[in-house]
């Protein structure tokens, strides 16, 4: 991880913000060869100063094949990212670079049984469908959901570090960090827009 202290968010709980509304990861580990990974959206949950993702896979694919192996992961949440050009800097001869903000966990996986399962998948459907929905876990066929059981496996992952970089320009001075902010509002796609606020709300 591309890692300086003033790249580095301190603010723990802003880090766990960051994960719950960047939640769609990453999590990678090591299989026979070379590295597996797949990617799929996590609940995150604290408990005291401790913090689990949960989330669950395919049955018998690489990456459950090797998680059951090697139960040490990486998990990777990227956030909003943005090219930032030296031709908005006060001092103009130097490189340009990319704005970016991530933040890595490395952790222990183990797997759920059923219930668990169950547990795992009703968590992230009442997180993004709701529990109002007629597609909601609840209001799913047990059918259904007794034959999508046997398929996958609910999973928990205990966080033993969280490293972040929050890449926001704070190494340059304070009149080429506000010309960054304008021209990115400018650029105006998404990613630049919440890049933009973000250096916005730490300048303030």
């Amino acid at each position: 991880m591309y890692k300086f202290p003033y790249y580095t968010e301190q603010d723990q709980q802003k880090v766990i913000e960051f994960i719950k509304e960047n939640s769609f990861a990453v999590i990678t580990g090591m299989g026979e060869n070379y590295p597996v990974a797949t990617q799929i959206p996590l609940a995150i949950k604290t408990e005291g100063d401790k913090i689990f993702l949960e989330g669950h896979i395919m049955r018998k694919t690489d990456h459950h094949l090797a998680f059951e192996k090697n139960n040490n992961v990486l998990v990777v949440f990227t956030g909003p990212h943005c090219f930032v050009s030296a031709t908005w800097y006060t001092d103009k001869q130097m490189g340009s670079t990319w704005n970016y903000m991530t933040v890595q966990a490395k952790g222990k996986i183990s797997f759920m049984d059923e219930e668990g399962t169950r547990n795992a998948v009703k968590a992230v459907s009442d997180k993004y469908v709701g529990t109002n929905s007629s597609s909601a876990f609840d209001n799913l066929p047990a059918d259904y959901i007794d034959h999508m059981v046997k398929a996958i496996v609910g999973f928990r992952i205990e966080v033993e570090s969280l490293e972040n970089t929050f890449k926001l320009s704070q190494n340059r001075d304070k009149d080429s960090q506000k010309n960054i902010i304008e021209q990115l509002r400018k650029r105006g796609d998404g990613n630049s827009l919440a890049i933009a606020e973000e250096m916005e709300r730490r300048l303030a």
